[in-house]
């Protein structure tokens, strides 16, 4: 331990002198932060039209390429809500000078975040255009994987369409009970008229909420049976088919009612949560090429679609890369089709698949393995070469997942809804490619 006295020379901390000239930010933001990259980056996007938040009182509004900046900036930083981001306008260096020393206040901040998805799809395409310009993306392999995200919900709040009808017929056998009640104060001329009154509302709303969340389940249901019926004019179709009801052990959430109840990889245990999907490229940048969010955890259907984004907004594809969760023997045709070249995971575990449906271990079923496009697969990938571009992916995708996760703290949407939640996803991706490809022009200038 330094013991220090009278006698050692310390550093002045005058916190009472006011400045004398009004400081250059710039000289405060090191040239080679990421601030100056991204301020750059939007200024120089084609983008379509930005709202802004009007309020009506004829005030003036903040610029809406130094808004989105600013939301990238913050989120590429760790900073994902409304109020801390406008905390961070008066406390961050980087952020005030990317502000040009404004402050625009939290609501202001998420309407524009909400109202703007348009905007983010549009950015997040930009940044990808400005890779290939800078040389630092060129599209021929790419990896997709999905990964499990909270939603801003607790699963606790979930509701089977069973127990909403018990709950709703229960709720109004008590309120014709509060009605009578009502009506014999009414007759006995009670002093208190106000406290059943306000009962019977609560259990109003809290029917309404059992009616509207069997409501959904019903539209879910009816949409999952027109997707198996069979279009109009062939076999089995007509208007003689029953009306599609929903299980009674399917759930809905009530407070995020588009979220749904996941199964942990390898766990026992629930949460609510979404499917966030995620194209990489493959071969040396590591870039988000495409983004998805599901509701549902299953992504065997996914893979067709994931090449599809790539190869219309980004470049031609020559292979994808997926895990054992993607196996769909009809989706790898429908890939080869477009000229790509898939490799997927195929288990072979006793010449088995797994078919995972996300229920308890006890009831996985096995299903013996006798598609010859799955056997061909499992080939390809048994081969030198296969196992070669195989390995790509482990090093590719996942550690994105890892840096989102971990590096920036992104594990739980603050939205609600799908569509909000697309855009929160889309806000993530565009924050990490505007990092990492700051990432890698530092290290090509360095090299």
């Amino acid at each position: 331990m330094v013991r220090w006295g009278m006698a050692e020379r310390l550093v002045n901390v005058d916190r009472e002198t006011a400045l004398l000239l009004p400081p250059d930010m710039r000289q405060w933001v090191p040239e080679d932060d990421l601030v100056h990259f991204v301020i750059e980056a939007v200024e120089g996007m084609v983008l379509p039209a930005m709202e802004v938040n009007r309020r009506g009182t004829g005030s003036e509004q903040y610029p809406p390429r130094m808004m989105l900046a600013l939301i990238v900036f913050s989120y590429a930083n760790g900073l994902f809500g409304s109020r801390r981001i406008e905390r961070a306008t008066y406390r961050d260096v980087a952020v005030r000078y990317l502000c040009g020393d404004t402050h625009p206040d939290h609501d202001t901040i998420c309407a524009f975040r909400r109202q703007n998805a348009q905007v983010v799809k549009q950015a997040f395409w930009e940044v990808l255009r400005l890779a290939k310009e800078m040389k630092l993306l060129k599209v021929g392999t790419v990896s997709v994987d999905g990964t499990q995200i909270r939603a801003n919900a607790s699963k606790h709040k979930s509701l089977r369409y069973d127990r909403a009808g018990q709950l709703e017929r229960q709720l109004r056998e008590d309120i014709e009970e509060l009605l009578r009640k009502a009506e014999q104060q009414d007759s006995e001329q009670e002093v208190d008229g106000q406290r059943l009154p306000e009962e019977i509302a609560r259990r109003e709303r809290l029917r309404e909420k059992m009616r509207e969340a069997r409501r959904r389940l019903e539209e879910r249901a009816r949409g999952e049976a027109a997707k198996r019926r069979p279009p109009a004019g062939g076999e089995g179709s007509g208007s003689g088919q029953p009306e599609a009801l929903p299980k009674d052990s399917q759930q809905i959430n009530l407070t995020d009612a588009d979220s749904a109840l996941m199964r942990k990889s390898r766990r026992h245990s629930y949460e609510q949560a979404y499917n966030a999907q995620a194209v990489v490229d493959a071969d040396g940048s590591q870039l988000v090429l495409a983004t998805e969010v599901l509701n549902t955890p299953s992504d065997a259907n996914q893979l067709e679609p994931a090449v599809e984004q790539v190869q219309q907004s980004v470049g031609a594809v020559q292979a994808v890369l997926a895990d054992g969760g993607y196996v769909n023997a009809d989706g790898f045709e429908r890939v080869q089709q477009r000229g790509v070249e898939p490799f997927v995971a195929i288990s072979d575990e006793e010449q088995n698949v797994r078919q995972y449906d996300y229920r308890p271990p006890r009831e996985i079923r096995r299903k013996k393995l006798k598609d010859l496009r799955l056997i061909a697969m499992r080939q390809k990938l048994r081969s030198e070469e296969g196992r070669k571009i195989y390995a790509k992916r482990a090093y590719t995708v996942e550690p994105v997942f890892g840096i989102i996760k971990a590096a920036l703290g992104f594990r739980q949407f603050l939205l609600r809804g799908l569509p909000k939640v697309r855009v929160e996803w889309d806000l993530v991706c565009l924050a990490y490619n505007m990092k990492r490809l700051h990432s890698l022009e530092i290290a090509r200038a360095t090299a």
